[in-house]
């Protein structure tokens, strides 16, 4: 049974400030800097990136990496999506030198039942979001995706708490899954740089903070009801072991759900080749394959 952990009070912002349309020479509008959430006075907030044309049905999210303690919203690497006709939200969240787990969540799935609440004015649907991230972003966007209806990770916010935050699909980009096993795994880069930022994000190493750590696994939490996914890993990803993504891939096979693992062969930990035309459309097709 999973604990409930205290966090910061979230409370959503009831209003949209003022909006940038930054259209120039890229095929999108850009909102910017809209806070979608508050905590002790700073604001939280995201941007809106919207296809110049009608857009598809549905948004997605994304989640950036950065080992849950750097990183910001900016130039998300999925923007080619927009040119297909999607709606692309990049948010900020709590940084684990600020808050700890699961404050991280608690703030994209606020940001989930934000936007729903605002999509008429941001002229979009969101009966469909879709989750998608890459290293520690995958790890969350993962996470978030499999643990729709999970109370104890919703947060206090009270705003727009009549919204969803469920996520009908998941795109993990290079994420940990188990990290009960992920130290096991890591070469020794890999421990030079786990160790300290999951001190950081769970309060200690994983034997030592065991129930946290499990919580924060996403293979701990897939049951018959999680939404597709699809996983992009590099196979010589000295950072994040590929081993993280096969774990997650075996819970999915476990319970016969709808899962596409693809190994980027000679790939390290990001890159360009991850968002090349191949890999864009392929995102694209496993949207559109979704009901």
């Amino acid at each position: 049974m999973f604990l409930r952990f205290p966090v910061a009070f979230i409370s959503i912002s009831a209003y949209i400030v003022a909006i940038d349309f930054a259209v120039g020479g890229d095929p999108w509008s850009l909102q910017r800097d809209i806070p979608f959430a508050q905590v002790n006075g700073r604001p939280i907030q995201l941007d809106v990136y919207s296809p110049l044309e009608k857009s598809l049905d549905g948004v997605i999210v994304w989640i950036h990496g950065g080992a849950w303690q750097r990183g910001s919203k900016e130039n998300p690497p999925i923007l080619a999506l927009v040119e297909k006709g999607w709606p692309v939200v990049s948010i900020d969240y709590r940084l684990s030198g600020e808050a700890r787990f699961p404050a991280q969540i608690h703030d994209i799935k606020a940001a989930i039942r934000f936007l729903r609440a605002k999509a008429q004015e941001f002229g979009f649907r969101a009966k469909r979001v879709f989750i998608f991230g890459a290293s520690a972003g995958g790890h969350l966007a993962a996470l978030a995706g499999v643990t729709n209806g999970v109370e104890n990770l919703e947060g206090f916010a009270t705003d727009n708490c009549e919204q969803s935050s469920d996520i009908q699909g998941i795109v993990s980009l290079y994420g940990a899954s188990n990290l009960t096993t992920i130290l096991n795994q890591s070469t020794p880069h890999g421990l030079s740089v786990r160790i300290p930022a999951l001190e950081l994000f769970i309060g200690g190493r994983p034997e030592n903070v065991p129930s946290v750590a499990q919580q924060a696994s996403p293979v701990f939490h897939v049951d018959k009801n999680v939404p597709p996914l699809l996983i992009i890993h590099g196979d010589q990803d000295p950072q994040m072991p590929i081993n993280q993504s096969i774990e997650l891939l075996g819970k999915y096979e476990e319970f016969g759900l709808d899962v596409s693992f693809v190994p980027l062969h000679g790939a390290k930990h990001g890159g360009k080749e991850f968002y090349d035309d191949k890999h864009i459309e392929m995102m694209h097709k496993f949207l559109m394959g979704i009901q």
